[in-house]
């Protein structure tokens, strides 16, 4: 004879407080935070209506998409959807979100059949990730958006700002090569325009072109380096134009 969702939230009143102290938010709906946790090879075995947390994932995967895009969105207003598209995936894959799983412990809570039990099931990517997910969607349906907006900043935000430098600054070339090619379906061009100082401490000035206009100049201690600074500069002028024409 099988057992209820009900009956588990009894059986497991203790595991799934200390979770809600982990995750920082307190359900109303025990059975939600509870069914986010079954995974569908213990439903399978020993749910009376086989229900798991598949359902919750699929919602907690949207749920994730919309708040995720919108701590991005008001993080790094200047860049653009691509780039901003790419970050998010960065960080909501099956890998990112198992180690989000992993940092509150989350497979120590997981319902798993007999045989998902036995070969590691609680240390799956695949399996993480998706409790992961079902986790948001729990949060979102006894909270509402709100509440899984803090959840995610929370969790989500240190990476992020960990990150910010790689994802933001160092990537100005690519962010001015994409709305060039974007919107001319052409890239800039870059030129040495002056070297000066000792070979031990060279300084390099090049500018950004674009079809033989100027956008920008930037200057350092390596060519690379003076080409980003070029490009962050180009950048700031086509966006000061576009602001004037608006």
């Amino acid at each position: 004879m099988g057992t209820t969702l009900a009956a588990l939230v009894q059986d497991h009143e203790e595991e799934l407080q200390e979770l809600q102290e982990r995750i920082g938010y307190d359900f109303r709906d025990l059975q939600l935070l509870q069914l986010s946790l079954v995974h569908s090879s213990f439903a399978f075995e020993r749910l009376d209506d086989n229900s798991h947390n598949e359902t919750q994932e699929f919602l907690g995967d949207a749920v994730l998409d919309l708040t995720v895009g919108y701590i991005l969105f008001v993080s790094f207003p200047d860049l653009r959807e691509g780039k901003l598209t790419r970050i998010r995936s960065a960080l909501v894959n099956e890998a990112g979100l198992a180690q989000m799983a992993r940092e509150i412990e989350l497979g120590k809570y997981l319902l798993l059949g007999r045989g998902e039990n036995a070969s590691a099931g609680r240390e799956k990517p695949s399996i993480l990730s998706c409790a992961y997910e079902a986790l948001v969607g729990a949060i979102f349906l006894d909270g509402g958006y709100d509440a899984a907006l803090d959840f995610v900043r929370r969790f989500f935000s240190p990476h992020i700002d960990d990150r910010s430098d790689n994802l933001v600054i160092a990537d100005a070339k690519s962010q001015l090569q994409e709305f060039l090619q974007e919107k001319y379906n052409e890239g800039p061009e870059y030129l040495l325009i002056e070297e000066e100082g000792p070979a031990h401490a060279r300084r390099f000035s090049i500018a950004a072109l674009f079809q033989g206009r100027e956008l920008g100049v930037g200057k350092a201690s390596s060519k690379k380096e003076a080409e980003q600074q070029a490009a962050r500069a180009a950048l700031q002028q086509l966006q000061a134009a576009e602001d004037e024409v608006e």
